[in-house]
């Protein structure tokens, strides 16, 4: 089980927030709103930052909703928002479409960390998977589709893997394409959620199934395998300290994008996101905080499958 884990508290109070139709915004009586959409992954840190900046700065407004990190990116690009939240980097083409649009590229902030967790049922007797397992489990062509091939017995006989994916607009999806599947395509026959919470609770209820999300999703109704970068190397499990020494393969970087230099408004509340009392909320959520003060780029969270 992964020890670094969300504060119930916080955890509750984001999702029934999350749940409000995806979007949320804290308004009351507001001389300007800032509007921010994008990764599902990052949807209950952005409301719980959203929530809590309203006592921060009494004269904005946060208005926050999902759909992933593409959706983001696109409503980013067409000047619809101020933030598009992203759990994959942006592209070269999104970033030529920016320029050519309005003559102003994107800019990147890093603002906390993840490890991108593999879910299986809480029953499943694996502990521990390759790189190149998951890669055969999910690309096209792959090797691996029972369950027995990888010396596992299921119970109820159930051996066939049940391949639990996100839909192609989550940045997720693309991050775990890129990283894990060397960019190779998805084989088709997966069941494709659009949320990381709904991923979770498929595994929990499927005996034979695998999946993926943010390292914050994870519940005691589902078992968190450690991952290896390769056969015959060590395995990690997503945690805080196997993020921040790199260990962990699949770790990434949770980031935020404005279109061009941000306005003071919009400036100020990264600034606070990246603070020391914004990283607390990322803790609390599940997610692990960026170093405060010095440099931070996009390879910060990086692990070394994941490069």
């Amino acid at each position: 089980m992964v020890g670094f884990r969300p504060r119930d508290a916080v955890w509750n109070l984001a999702v029934l927030l999350a749940m409000a139709a995806g979007c949320s915004a804290y308004r009351g009586h507001r001389a300007e709103t800032l509007r921010i959409r994008g990764s599902d992954t990052m949807l209950i840190l952005a409301q719980a930052w959203a929530e809590s900046y309203a006592k921060v700065d009494t004269h904005v407004a946060v208005e926050v909703s999902g759909g992933g990190s593409g959706q983001g990116i696109a409503a980013l690009l067409k000047g619809a928002i101020d933030i598009a939240n992203c759990s994959r980097n942006i592209k070269p083409e999104e970033g030529a479409e920016a320029r050519a649009n309005t003559g102003k590229d994107p800019k990147e902030f890093v603002v906390g960390c993840d490890a991108l967790a593999v879910f299986v049922h809480h029953d499943n007797p694996l502990d521990e998977i390759t790189i190149n397992q998951l890669a055969e489990i999910y690309r096209v062509g792959g090797s691996l589709s029972l369950w027995s091939q990888l010396g596992a017995r299921i119970p109820a006989g159930r051996d066939r893997i049940v391949r639990v994916n996100r839909q192609s607009s989550s940045g997720t999806y693309e991050f775990f394409r890129d990283h894990v599947l060397g960019k190779r395509d998805f084989q088709l026959g997966s069941l494709d959620m659009n949320g990381s919470k709904e991923v979770v609770d498929l595994i929990a209820s499927t005996p034979g199934a695998i999946g993926y999300s943010g390292m914050a999703f994870a519940t005691p109704a589902v078992k968190v395998l450690r991952v290896s970068p390769a056969p015959g190397k060590a395995s990690f499990a997503p945690s805080a300290a196997n993020v921040l020494a790199r260990h962990y393969p699949i770790s990434r970087s949770l980031l935020v994008y404005t279109l061009g230099e941000p306005r003071p408004s919009v400036q100020k509340y990264i600034d606070w996101m990246r603070s020391a009392d914004g990283q607390r909320i990322v803790a609390d959520i599940g997610y692990v905080p960026i170093a405060t003060g010095g440099k931070v780029t996009a390879n910060s969270c990086s692990g070394a499958g994941a490069n």
